[in-house]
């Protein structure tokens, strides 16, 4: 194995998903040890596909492309104050997930000597009241924009793209164009590669054979990480640490073969819920990446003998503590349906001591001389503890201190249980066809060429829908 910090490993405890800690709502460990054949065919399955799965390779590849990265990123640091990333899917959750894992949590509102990076905005919606409020807050001047699609003609990117580049062209004409705008995406395919050359924009590719969600590897995370000043070859250096532990041979030590299995064994018994909850503001929005991660690969309708079998799990983000107040109590007291992972961090950025105000009352004063990492480990520690008493299957993830060393760990650990877990079902994880229809449903509504079938199709069912409205 590489030689990287082993004290960053990240680790998987799954006792708590175990009928010997959860009781009858829990996976015989006989029942996990049966699947030892169906573990080994998923591995060697998924290894045969390596060539094919560029994602997994992103650790080893994307290196040739670091020194133009943090080139790129250092012009846009010297050259304005607001950076915007245009982008939707994994265009954009990754990137807002790597900018509130590894930045300050309050990074656009710091001075900016205290950043030392530009103020980072993530449009990832299309609702015109947020494109409005975002130019209101930024300085056209001192912007440029990161559009980010792999296909070159995602509809909500583009048209983000077109009132941006209408802005610029108004301000500046065409010459403006490459001094505002960086264009990620494909190297041949779609409108956006050949807007870029036209223009002469500064353009990062995107590699073949990697999908929206699993693209947090490639540039289109990498650069506005690398912006916002992290150390972008320590992630993949951790995604490297992560891909080599998930190719033992031995397929009980494999950390993402497990946590598939397990799943996919919750999945057989009834639990269709998949609850992420991290114990920290700074991974928070790693469960929205998850959660399109594992809803887009796995939710999937399968023809076996002329029926159709729905497969996956629904997942669900939550935040600890916050959530311990909004959604533990369906968990600890609600159905068996659900299976949940805990994200525990061992160590914290910064330490806070709670200081003496009330040490005349007791029930508060207890508090008093412990530290808020104390505290939010106690209550981690106590959410666990409650939803396994309760008879519900649950693990955790042990992550030693954020950083892009262990986040690049917990990317890679989560998209090779992914694709794990597809092998185990036996469906491909890495199309998204109920997402198709969506998207030539809506080609078919703005009245876009070649879309006049669907278009009569969805006036149909308005008729037929239109009935029963009151």
């Amino acid at each position: 194995m590489t030689e990287f910090d082993k004290t960053l490993r990240i680790r998987v405890d799954y006792n708590n998903m175990l009928t010997t800690s959860v009781g009858e709502y829990g996976i015989d460990p006989a029942a996990l040890d049966a699947m030892r054949l169906e573990m080994e065919a998923a591995l060697e399955g998924v290894n045969a596909k390596h060539s094919e799965l560029r994602w997994r390779k992103l650790h080893t590849s994307e290196r040739a492309n670091l020194d133009s990265i943090r080139q790129t990123a250092e012009w846009v640091r010297n050259s304005c104050e607001c950076f915007v990333v245009l982008g939707i899917g994994g265009s954009a959750l990754g990137p807002i997930a790597l900018h509130q894992a590894l930045c300050h949590l309050h990074h656009n509102e710091l001075p900016r000597a205290k950043r030392n990076a530009p103020k980072l905005y993530v449009e990832d919606n299309i609702d015109p009241e947020r494109m409005c409020a975002l130019l209101d807050v930024i300085d056209l001047d001192r912007t440029i924009f990161n559009v980010i699609t792999k296909s070159g003609s995602t509809s909500e990117t583009m048209s983000q793209l077109l009132i941006i580049t209408r802005l610029l062209l108004d301000r500046y004409g065409e010459d403006g164009l490459k001094e505002h705008i960086i264009a990620t995406t494909d190297k041949e395919k779609g409108n956006l590669i050949g807007i870029a050359r036209q223009y002469g924009l500064r353009t990062f590719i995107v590699p073949d054979g990697v999908g929206g969600r699993f693209s947090e590897l490639c540039p289109v995370g990498l650069l506005p990480a690398c912006v916002c000043g992290a150390d972008i070859e320590k992630l993949l250096d951790g995604a490297a640490f992560m891909d080599e532990l998930c190719s033992a041979e031995d397929v009980m030590k494999n950390p993402a073969l497990v946590c598939a299995a397990l799943e996919v064994l919750a999945m057989r018994s009834g639990a269709n819920i998949s609850v992420l909850m991290p114990y920290a503001d700074s991974l928070k929005f790693m469960a929205d990446w998850y959660a399109q991660l594992w809803a887009e690969s796995l939710g999937k309708k399968k023809q076996e003998a002329g029926r159709v079998i729905r497969f996956g799990q629904t997942p669900v983000k939550a935040l600890g503590v916050t959530d311990q107040h909004s959604q533990v109590q369906i968990y600890t007291d609600g159905p068996f349906d659900k299976t949940i992972t805990f994200l525990r961090v061992e160590r914290y950025r910064c330490e806070y001591v709670i200081p003496h105000s009330f040490d005349a009352i007791p029930s508060v004063a207890f508090l008093s001389g412990h530290t808020l990492n104390e505290l939010i480990t106690a209550e981690c520690m106590a959410t666990e503890h409650a939803v396994t008493v309760s008879g519900h299957m649950n693990k955790t993830i042990c992550i030693p201190e954020v950083n892009e060393f262990t986040i690049g760990q917990l990317i890679m650990l989560f998209e090779l249980q992914t694709a794990f877990a597809g092998e185990l079902l036996g469906i491909d994880a890495f199309d998204q066809p109920g997402v198709e229809e969506g998207k030539n449903a809506a080609y078919a509504l703005l009245g876009k060429q070649g879309y006049d079938d669907k278009l009569k199709e969805l006036k149909n069912a308005a008729a037929k829908e239109s009935r029963f409205i009151i």
